[in-house]
């Protein structure tokens, strides 16, 4: 790398700093992030060299730096991601007053990236359209999701008040429909009741029609990358497609360990002196573990390797939680096996020249 641009990016504006392999800062701006700045700032890298002569380090690259991120690469920029915690040791470490400030931000950054170990190093930011595409898809289902929980409790909150009892928990559009059907209130509050419930059952069903779209859509684009994750018990077209479309290239990560600290299903040793235990880590992807504490569940429910593993540890002594949470890690292993193999398939059918997926991907590996 003959120079390194931090970037301290913003949803409005961005902060770069352009350092040598000395660290000498060479030029300070702040740009917009609109189409007239994007261009300015974009210029101002480029008169550092040609491409292979410098890399932007963006702090966030899974955040609020994604979209800058992939704007750079899609204009044939090499791109890093600088973790935010990496950022803020170096910044912490730093001499001065402290203050956190753009400036200071983004020269943090580039000496992050400056100062990075040579393995693991950086991950580069490689933008492969099947996945944009599947993260989207996959944030759009949640959204559905969410939306329908909200219209179910609306629709019992009504319930309860049009009918003694109300409805029972688990509503369907067309039991609600059904239920709704046979009530006939006379007064005018029961009748504007009753109108809203037939609206929200409206609701219930649209939203519902487009769940169903989304999990047909997700699960084709899953099959189309050549991905196995659909096989494991408890994955279903939304799970896999988070789990690809967040972790990306599964060998950023050195092994399993790595997979499931980053995941939140490794337990953080809480050891002191004599006294050895470890702890619930909160830390991590909570949607990837959301993932996997789903995929437990569903292997719980049914006569799986899991529940063979849950009920022996049960049998020996272990907590519910504390069995639940083994199962959990035990799971984040297969999946890291089942992602390593997929990929590494991808990648020989990529090396012979044949074509697994639609996606494109672009970036260049450091």
């Amino acid at each position: 790398m003959g120079v390194i641009i931090g970037m301290d990016p913003h949803k409005r504006s961005a902060t770069i700093e352009v350092i040598d392999q000395t660290g000498r800062v060479l030029d300070v701006r702040r740009f917009d992030t609109d189409k007239a700045g994007y261009a300015e700032m974009l210029a101002a890298g480029r008169a550092h060299g040609q491409v292979g002569e410098r890399v932007w380090a963006v702090e966030g690259c899974n955040g609020i730096g994604r979209h800058i991120a992939h704007r750079l690469v899609h204009d044939g920029e090499r791109v890093v991601d600088v973790p935010p915690k990496l950022s803020a040791q170096v910044r912490i470490f730093a001499t001065g007053i402290g203050r956190k400030t753009d400036p200071v931000d983004a020269h943090s950054v580039a000496l992050a990236a400056l100062y990075a170990p040579a393995e693991p190093g950086l991950r580069p930011v490689l933008v492969e359209d099947d996945l944009v595409v599947m993260g989207l898809m996959v944030d759009r289902r949640d959204e559905l999701g969410r939306a329908r929980t909200q219209t179910v409790n609306r629709l019992h909150r009504l319930l309860l008040e049009l009918i003694p009892g109300g409805a029972k928990t688990f509503l369907s559009a067309p039991q609600a429909r059904a239920l709704v059907a046979t009530v006939k209130p006379r007064d005018l509050v029961g009748k504007t009741r009753r109108r809203f419930v037939v609206e929200l059952i409206t609701e219930l069903e649209g939203i519902d029609r487009k769940i169903k779209t989304a999990d047909k859509e997700l699960a084709a684009l899953v099959q189309e990358r050549g991905s196995s994750l659909l096989e494991l018990t408890g994955i279903g077209p939304t799970g896999a497609a988070r789990l690809l479309a967040d972790v990306g290239d599964i060998h950023r990560f050195r092994d399993k360990d790595r997979f499931a600290s980053w995941n939140g299903t490794a337990p953080l040793d809480a050891s002191s002196g004599a006294q050895q235990r470890h702890r619930l880590s909160r830390a991590g992807n909570r949607r990837v573990n959301r993932t996997l504490h789903i995929m437990a569940v569903v292997q719980l429910r049914n006569p799986t390797p899991g529940r063979e593993f849950y009920n022996a540890r049960k049998a020996g002594g272990t907590p519910s939680l504390m069995a639940m949470r083994s199962l959990k890690r035990r799971l984040s292993n297969v999946v890291y096996a089942r992602m390593v193999e997929d990929q590494n398939r991808r990648d020989r059918a990529r090396q012979s020249g044949e074509v697994t997926g639609p996606g494109r991907a672009r970036g260049q590996r450091l």
